[in-house]
């Protein structure tokens, strides 16, 4: 058994995420349906766009413009009240943010939700993790009717991993544009590729267009900002270096890497961002290649979450960007390994400071 598994951690160690067990309640997944801590100070004014990529101040452009035309939509709630739909928009009632990794996207989408002239009750910004979790909570019909009064819902990292979940959204922003909610989304991939390399079902496909019809497409070229300018992640500390770092910080937790992921295959990934409630770093001891794809994509949701929170992240074993088998960065969910790959290394940076020099 690992010393640091949680069975031989003695009761006055760090935190352990494999001992928490977090129950969500559908009013807080509702409630959170906000940026996250990572982007609650950011606006388009603070958005650095890279003079090489022109694609980046267009963006910045086109974005400002789309919020300061999201208005009116209170009447568009009151004929809803008073049993008169909508009618369809004539053009896409959405944008979709397309670029590759780290070129600011989530930034200028929570930009977006932040100038968006409502009040944050009328405007909603999730992952799509989080989306389907929210209709898994409520239930489809309960879902719609709670951000049908919405002006603006964001969705970030919309990327489809299930013919069903491609079946689930599709149906659900096809009511919400009819109530006239205007869409934001940001991913990898174009909307008309979503799904590529994974499913290739006429009913799919179907179902894809649907969706791109929704949105259009604004694409941001640039390099990886989170790795611009900056040194190389930083190589893996020892055991015995993560094990007292994470004694010596408040806040900490520690677990053997192979524990966590195995607990994680308990833990829904919508109780994720419960799991890391309070968390000052993460400290992993072993990190070791991920066995299989159910396991990753579950790894790639636990990293999303602790990004958001700005929670570092500080390990011994192999580094990040070994994680995931050249079979897994060439198949069908290959963008968001590399999305894993880059936020990891970020938060290895930022748990730096916690070991001494």
């Amino acid at each position: 058994m690992s010393p640091t598994s949680t069975s031989s951690r003695p009761d006055a160690g760090p935190i352990a995420l494999c001992d928490r067990e977090p129950r969500v309640p559908a009013d807080r997944l509702v409630a959170e349906m906000i940026p996250p801590p990572r982007f609650d100070a950011v606006r388009f004014e603070t958005y650095v766009p890279d003079p090489k990529q022109p694609s980046q101040t267009e963006a910045v452009r086109v974005l400002s413009g789309f919020a300061a035309s999201l208005t009116g939509a209170e009447e568009s709630s009151r004929r809803r009240w008073f049993g008169r739909k909508p009618a369809a928009p004539a053009a896409p009632r959405g944008v979709y943010l397309d670029g590759g990794y780290g070129v600011g996207k989530t930034h200028l989408l929570a930009s977006l939700w932040h100038a968006t002239p409502a009040e944050p009750a009328l405007k909603a910004f999730g992952t799509f993790v989080e989306l389907t979790n929210l209709v898994g909570a409520l239930g489809f019909q309960q879902t719609v009717q709670t951000l049908s009064g919405h002006r603006l819902l964001c969705i970030d990292e919309f990327e489809l991993d299930d013919p069903g979940d491609t079946v689930l959204v599709s149906s659900l922003l096809r009511k919400l544009v009819e109530a006239g909610v205007a869409l934001a989304a940001t991913s990898n991939t174009l909307p008309g590729k979503l799904g590529e390399g994974r499913f290739a079902a006429a009913d799919f496909l179907r179902e894809i267009q649907g969706l791109s019809a929704h949105f259009r497409p604004l694409r941001i070229d640039g390099e990886d900002y989170r790795h611009r300018g900056l040194p190389e992640a930083p190589a893996p500390f020892s055991d015995a270096q993560v094990t007292e770092a994470a004694r010596g910080t408040a806040g900490a937790s520690l677990d053997a890497f192979p524990d966590l992921l195995a607990h994680l295959s308990k833990v829904h990934p919508s109780r994720y961002g419960a799991l890391t409630d309070d968390l000052r770093a993460v400290c992993l001891t072993g990190v070791a290649a991920v066995p299989d794809q159910s396991t990753a994509l579950r790894l790639v949701v636990l990293a999303d979450r602790l990004y958001d929170r700005e929670v570092p992240v500080l390990a011994s074993g192999l580094p990040f960007d070994r994680l995931f088998s050249e079979e897994m960065l060439n198949g069908g969910y290959r963008k968001k390994y590399f999305r894993a790959i880059s936020r990891l290394t970020a938060l290895a940076r930022d748990a730096k400071g916690l070991v001494p020099a």
